[in-house]
C-alpha cells in the first residue's frame, strides 16, 4: 500500500483531476522501476484534506489567519487556537498563537507536538 498526499503551491484547492494525474505519473515511474514492477501494489493519491497537519514552519507560514488544533504543554494540553505569525530563524521559529480568550502566546515551534488545521462547519 502507498499513501500519498499532493499539494499544490499556488493556494488552489487539489482536485481529483489533479489526483488523477500524479497518480497516473507515479504509477508509471513505480512499473518502470525492475525492483517493483511486477510486484503488487495498490497506490492512493489524495489531498492532506480540510484538517491537514501543519508539520513544518512553512505549513504554518501558509496558513497564518486560520485555526488549528494544538497539542502543546505551552496551551496545558491540547487547545484551539488563531494561527496569528511565524517569528525567528530556520531551525528555531517560534509560532505566535492566540486564544479563544484574545490571549496571544508565543511557543517554540519544536514544543508543539502535534497541530491540524480545524475547519468549522458554518450554519
Amino acid at each position: 500500500m502507498l499513501d500519498v498526499r499532493i499539494d499544490r503551491r499556488d493556494g488552489i484547492p487539489v482536485t481529483v483531476d489533479d489526483c488523477s494525474r500524479a497518480s497516473r505519473a507515479i504509477e508509471a515511474r513505480l512499473d518502470a522501476e525492475p525492483d517493483i514492477a511486477g510486484d503488487r501494489y495498490v497506490l492512493e493519491v489524495s489531498s492532506p484534506g480540510i484538517e491537514r497537519p501543519l508539520r513544518n514552519a512553512a505549513d504554518w507560514r501558509r496558513f497564518v489567519g486560520q485555526d488549528a488544533n494544538v497539542l502543546s504543554e505551552a496551551v496545558g494540553g491540547r487547545a484551539n487556537v488563531a494561527i496569528v505569525a511565524v517569528e525567528g530563524d530556520a531551525g528555531s521559529e517560534t509560532v505566535v498563537v492566540r486564544d479563544g480568550r484574545g490571549a496571544e502566546r508565543r511557543i517554540p515551534l519544536a514544543e508543539i507536538r502535534e497541530a491540524r488545521l480545524v475547519f468549522h462547519w458554518k450554519r
